[in-house]
């Protein structure tokens, strides 16, 4: 039952390592877009997926009618500190060009780096520098660069995230809200994304429950089972006309990130909870966009 409000894709890496599963995955929800990360373990926005692999990737996918709408890019993300080469954020942002050219996707996803031991002003100062010049770059090829509301100087609070499109002043950067990062970064999501909601382009759907303390947290849940009012700031997204989409990131069987860390499920068992949780999504829309009308007063006696 695909979203009758806006179009719904997905990390699908989180189903399957395959593109051929996470294809899979998709069809089953009849579903015809799909966000890249990584595709057998690798990352398609960096040269770590080859041209050859990347064009197979791509055969397959459009044999099976689906469209990529973005790049969950590893730009500036958990994994790349403020010191370290941008040369490596630049070449994969090349390469992105090109991969995004190939696909017709226009979002890529990205972060303004970790700060590690830097002085607060040089992360913020360096960040925005890095910044502006790849929104040139990325101008040149009609793409987007949208900032995600996770690691770097721009996603430390919702002021962090407007101060920093405010300094990088590009027509072409916006933001990619997560609305589940806040909870998971011990932040407030109606504040942040109110204080964002002009700025947002995209939208990741994911949920978490709230650490003791505001504690940073890995506690995610399905859709609508945490505490970052998903279903509340989904509906204010309905009412106030975005069209956008938005992409299921639930964190449930698979969280990329952690690495050595991360959950483990068998092949089996990641699909199930991907799939589930896509459903459970599109259910919470469908209730959203056609709320159920009030139940008739009982007659007076």
């Amino acid at each position: 039952m695909p979203s009758p409000c806006f179009p719904l894709s997905g990390l699908a890496d989180e189903a399957a390592d395959s593109i051929h599963g996470q294809i899979q995955a998709h069809r089953a929800l009849r579903w015809e877009r799909i966000e890249l990360r990584l595709i057998d373990g690798l990352q398609a926005s960096t040269p770590a997926l080859s041209d050859d692999a990347f064009e197979r990737a791509m055969q397959a996918l459009e044999e099976q009618g689906l469209q990529v709408n973005a790049f969950a890019s590893a730009i500036g993300n958990w994994s790349r500190p403020i010191q370290g080469d941008f040369e490596t954020d630049l070449q994969d942002l090349r390469l992105l060009l090109r991969r995004m050219k190939r696909s017709g996707a226009r979002f890529v996803r990205t972060m303004s780096w970790v700060r590690n031991d830097a002085p607060l002003t040089f992360w913020r100062d360096e960040a925005v520098r890095r910044y502006q010049h790849m929104a040139a770059l990325a101008a040149d090829s009609d793409i987007l660069l949208l900032h995600e509301n996770c690691e770097g100087w721009g996603g430390l609070s919702p002021e962090h995230t407007v101060e920093f499109l405010e300094r990088v002043n590009r027509p072409n950067v916006g933001v990619l809200f997560d609305i589940g990062n806040t909870v998971a970064h011990g932040l407030d999501p109606w504040e942040y994304y109110t204080r964002v909601k002009p700025l947002i382009r995209y939208v990741h759907i994911k949920d978490c429950k709230r650490a003791p303390g505001n504690a940073a947290s890995n506690q995610f849940t399905m859709v609508a089972e945490g505490d970052a009012q998903v279903a509340r700031i989904l509906a204010d997204l309905l009412a106030s006309g975005y069209q956008a989409g938005a992409s299921i990131e639930p964190h449930i069987a698979s969280i990329i990130h952690l690495g050595s860390d991360a959950k483990t499920a068998s092949p089996e068992d990641r699909m199930a909870s991907y799939l589930e949780y896509a459903r459970r999504t599109e259910a919470l829309l469908e209730s959203l966009a056609n709320p159920a009308p009030p139940a008739p007063p009982h007659p007076a006696r």
